[in-house]
């Protein structure tokens, strides 16, 4: 495949909207690069308070320190805030701190955007120029057109659309019936049925049956039956509370993964509100893995709207609101490549 080089502003917008998948909003994204080859893509949210510059700085200088090559790193700034008292630029007090995070593991930053509604800007110039340029130009970027060539597509927000639910249906009660008959059996008996149906439905390139379908929620209400499913999804080895935390040395199988978020989402389109906070969780899960830690903090938003007493939901999403960063994606020879680090 062809090498891309990035030249311009546009084409670095086009660059980061691509490879996270959505246009930024208010978030500071960061890219790594190795002398002149491009490396992870860091997306987090804007601190929302002043004060707390430094400590922000340096937990988004530990992300990127993840990527041992790392020699510099350029940064764009996207929000509608107006400069702060003093200060040229908003969010001049963070990047301040975050140039000496980042300096303090040697990596400089080498360049800076300032990103609004319709214009971008070099960061460090003085706002009295007239140098800011049209977001517009985005569309003729090089770089914009050959992704969008190759099936890349940039969305609007980062915000999850949930297909389509039929949610209280007939299936409830055939839901109900496996429940019922999961709970009688013995639980490793129970455990390796389930392995065993979703190991065929992930090796299968057609959605299950309604039986098959049914059989799955079911087992997800169980908890322990849906934390070994959990575990199965990535295909890796290794303890299963080590896969959930994604803590393992091996490389996930990623086309595998997602053929599983393709199936829960078929399987929450089936599930009553009763039954879809497993499903949703789960959901969330491979969000996280993959480094979309926004979505992954919407979807367990979602489980708990189902079930708000949910605790993998609730705990997971304090983990997630921390930053926690799933450990394969610290690795550049694990992590799911096609995107960015989405992070809160």
């Amino acid at each position: 495949m062809e090498t891309l080089t990035i030249k311009t502003p546009a084409d670095v917008l086009s660059f980061i909207g691509h490879t996270l998948g959505f246009w930024p909003h208010e978030s500071l994204v960061c890219v790594t690069i190795d002398t002149n080859r491009i490396g992870a893509t860091l997306r987090v949210d804007l601190p929302k308070h002043e004060g707390g510059e430094l400590a922000y700085a340096r937990t988004v200088a530990g992300y990127l320190a993840n990527d041992p090559n790392a020699t510099s790193a350029l940064f764009a700034v996207y929000t509608t805030a107006a400069p702060a008292d003093g200060q040229n630029k908003p969010y001049g007090a963070m990047i301040a701190a975050l140039t000496g995070a980042l300096a303090e593991r040697n990596i400089t930053i080498r360049d800076g955007l300032l990103v609004g509604d319709t214009t971008v800007s070099p960061f460090d110039d003085d706002p009295r120029l007239p140098d800011a340029l049209p977001l517009s130009m985005i569309d003729s970027s090089e770089i914009n057109a050959e992704l969008v060539y190759r099936g890349s597509a940039v969305a609007p927000t980062g915000r999850i659309t949930l297909p389509a639910s039929q949610k209280e249906t007939a299936m409830l009660d055939d839901v109900e019936d496996h429940v019922t008959l999961i709970g009688r059996s013995y639980e490793p008996h129970a455990i390796e049925k389930a392995r065993t149906l979703w190991s065929d439905i992930l090796e299968a390139n057609t959605y299950p049956s309604d039986e098959q379908t049914a059989s799955l929620i079911a087992n997800f209400q169980f908890p322990a039956i849906r934390d070994q499913l959990m575990a199965d999804i990535p295909g890796v080895n290794g303890p299963m509370e080590r896969i959930l935390l994604a803590q393992t040395p091996g490389k996930p199988q990623w086309s595998r993964v997602t053929w599983a978020e393709q199936v829960l989402l078929h399987a929450y389109t089936h599930a009553s509100t009763k039954h879809s906070a497993p499903i949703l969780t789960a959901i969330a899960y491979i969000n996280w893995w993959e480094g979309r830690g926004s979505k992954a903090h919407q979807y367990l938003e979602l489980a708990l709207e189902a079930d708000p007493g949910y605790r993998l939901a609730k705990l997971s999403d304090q983990l997630i609101g921390n930053g926690v960063i799933a450990g394969w994606n610290t690795d550049k020879n694990t992590a799911y490549r096609t995107q960015g680090l989405d992070g809160l």
